[in-house]
């Protein structure tokens, strides 16, 4: 199974995308390509720092990240989500990926 076929099941759920540059983005995916491009809806960047708690930016509108720019994308629990402070997490921001 390829990384598309796989990605069509998440669909309308709630996903987690770590960049290539380090960005943490937590949404709705809309939609994607065959270039795994991902449309996604009701977005958030999370991010960290080692002194303070992660900053939750909202993000307006749709916004598409590029499949050539994706580290991971994972099914968010949305269960464990609620039961969470992510603000309250401290860890150092997450480096870009380098080839």
């Amino acid at each position: 199974m390829g990384s598309v076929e796989g990605l069509t099941d998440l669909v309308d759920n709630a996903i987690t995308v770590i960049t290539c540059d380090g960005r943490i983005i937590v949404g709705i995916l809309r939609g994607l390509d065959q270039m795994t491009n991902l449309i996604m809806a009701e977005c958030q960047e999370r991010v960290f720092s080692s002194k303070a708690g992660v900053e939750l930016v909202p993000l307006s509108g749709l916004h598409v990240i590029r499949g050539d720019n994706i580290a991971v994308v994972g099914e968010l629990d949305e269960d464990r989500e609620s039961e969470m402070d992510v603000t309250l997490i401290q860890a150092p921001p997450l480096r870009p990926v380098t080839h």
